[in-house]
């Protein structure tokens, strides 16, 4: 018998699904200034990277949905911050200069700028820290003569953020201090064949002589619209172990909640181009996440002067392929849309999150003991 069937009852993933309708926008743009796009099944989509949407689910994350003390600020003036939780503890703390010592005891590397003060100093990258990391240097930085090399080092591996714990941390300069990312995001392709088109615009000066029938600025912008295939997933077992079986469960939740709602922000003046998705499917699975984008490996054709209803019956029929043959159905599943009724109980977005965090704590819950 195989030995890993053991290890495979300690896996649990989190799948979201969602297809969702964008209209005329350009959300994510290239260097060029035009909307990003990728070839696939032998065509041009358009395409929003997982860079962009993650950024504005941490955006929604500290504007909305979790408390900030929860998450993490990625940042090169580490130094500033270290030093301001220390100013808290002892007033009369050189409090730069302790800041700088813990930060690089810890392996965080800094410019070398012999002019400018030690508090302006900046980190060599952006590095992701959390609060309570910030505050256990603070802590060290104020109370030991000497920064222990180990000590500082567990200050910054220990209590990550909400933001550290799902989207990871890379430092290049000490790899110790490395955190594995709990979720992953794929890039959003359309599910159908995309041409970019142009809006020619002008704007008219308002002081213009009334003779003068001339523009005082012309342009153009690039843009596409498109029905989005977006999809992400969440080692949730990886999750609790940085945030604790209770905080990972309402984590996720959350997590789902910024997926389905946010949009990065693009152009957005410009084409108001916010929408919500028309499907919503979240899957609990034990054995691996199951991207489902095969179903769009060729291109949706409109069906009634439209991408939407053809993408949504592709998926099902897909995921019912997929099921049969590969994967096994999952152990959960919940819906929006009644499109993928066939798939999962369909429910109003409130009540599958709510029915997410409970079952999460379930499932975490059933790990622990196996």
């Amino acid at each position: 018998m195989w030995k890993g069937t053991k290890t495979m009852k300690n896996r649990c993933y989190l799948d979201v699904h969602v297809l969702q309708t964008v209209p005329p926008s350009c959300v994510n743009r290239d260097d060029t200034g035009s909307p990003k796009t990728a070839i696939y099944g032998g065509t041009t989509r358009a395409r929003v990277s997982s860079q962009a949407w993650k950024h504005a689910m941490r955006e929604m994350f500290r504007e909305e949905l979790i408390e900030p003390d929860m998450l993490g600020l990625r940042t090169k003036n580490v130094i500033s911050m270290v030093a301001e939780e220390s100013l808290k503890l002892n007033p009369d703390a050189k409090a730069a200069e302790l800041a700088e010592k813990v930060l690089t005891s810890a392996g965080v590397k800094f410019k070398d700028d012999k002019k400018g003060e030690t508090k302006d100093k900046k980190a060599e990258a952006l590095f992701f820290m959390s609060a309570a990391q910030v505050k256990a240097l603070a802590e060290i930085a104020v109370s030991e003569g000497t920064a222990d090399k180990d000590a500082c080092k567990k200050a910054l591996k220990d209590n990550p953020s909400v933001d550290i714990a799902l989207f990871g941390r890379m430092v290049a300069s000490e790899a110790t201090l490395n955190c594995d990312a709990s979720a992953q995001v794929a890039h959003s392709i359309s599910t159908h064949t995309v041409q970019n088109e142009y809006d020619y615009f002008t704007a008219v000066d308002d002081l213009a002589p009334e003779d003068n029938t001339g523009a005082g600025h012309l342009g153009t912008v690039e843009f596409n619209s498109s029905t989005l295939y977006r999809y992400a997933t969440v080692n949730l077992v990886e999750l609790s172990n940085a945030l604790g079986k209770q905080v990972a469960a309402e984590m996720a939740a959350k997590f789902v909640e910024a997926f389905v709602r946010s949009m990065p922000t693009g152009k957005q003046n410009t084409f108001a181009n916010r929408t919500l998705p028309s499907m919503v499917y979240v899957t609990i699975r034990r054995d691996q996440p199951v991207n489902l984008c095969g179903a769009f490996e060729k291109p949706v054709s409109a069906k009634n002067g439209g991408y939407s209803e053809e993408s949504e019956e592709k998926f099902v029929e897909y995921a019912n392929k997929v099921y049969g043959k590969y994967a096994s159905a999952p152990d959960r599943a919940f819906a929006v849309g009644e499109a993928v009724g066939e798939l999962a109980e369909c429910m109003s977005l409130d009540r599958l999150l709510e029915s997410v965090a409970e079952c999460v704590k379930e499932y975490l819950g059933e790990s622990e003991g196996m």
